[in-house]
């Protein structure tokens, strides 16, 4: 049985845990879009932490993948700390697992949502060290 799994960060195609998806036999399915229900935190530039919120929301930039259920496992415990999998709306409606943060893993750490995502949060800082 295979499920599909949002992800939002160093999971993403390119990036540096991706081959922990690929490892697990997960295949990309689309780029997406949360619902406007998330904030989004730089966890010390490193990678970054979705949170569901009640208000104050945006979409986010996400990406789906599918992977077999028996990966799922293997994909959470290579994830780095503060880091787990819920649920997770998309903008159309669909719910999907997802890489979510816990709200202690963002405390006193930067708030990126207005960026939309961490591709367009890491883009935004490579031109200001520029």
């Amino acid at each position: 049985m295979n499920i599909l799994l949002a992800v939002n960060g160093t999971l993403m195609r390119g990036l540096t845990l991706n081959g922990n998806l690929v490892s697990a036999g997960a295949g990309f399915v689309r780029e997406a879009q949360t619902a406007p229900i998330y904030r989004l935190w730089s966890i010390n530039d490193n990678y970054p932490a979705m949170i569901r919120v009640m208000s104050g929301g945006v979409s986010i930039a996400v990406e789906v993948w599918e992977l077999p259920a028996a990966g799922l496992a293997t994909i959470l415990m290579q994830e780095p700390p503060g880091l787990c999998i819920g649920k997770v709306l998309l903008s159309d409606g669909e719910e999907t697992l997802g890489v979510l943060g816990e709200p202690i893993a963002c405390e006193g750490m930067r708030e990126i949502t207005q960026f939309g995502g961490w591709r367009a949060y890491v883009a935004e800082r490579s031109r200001s060290r520029s």
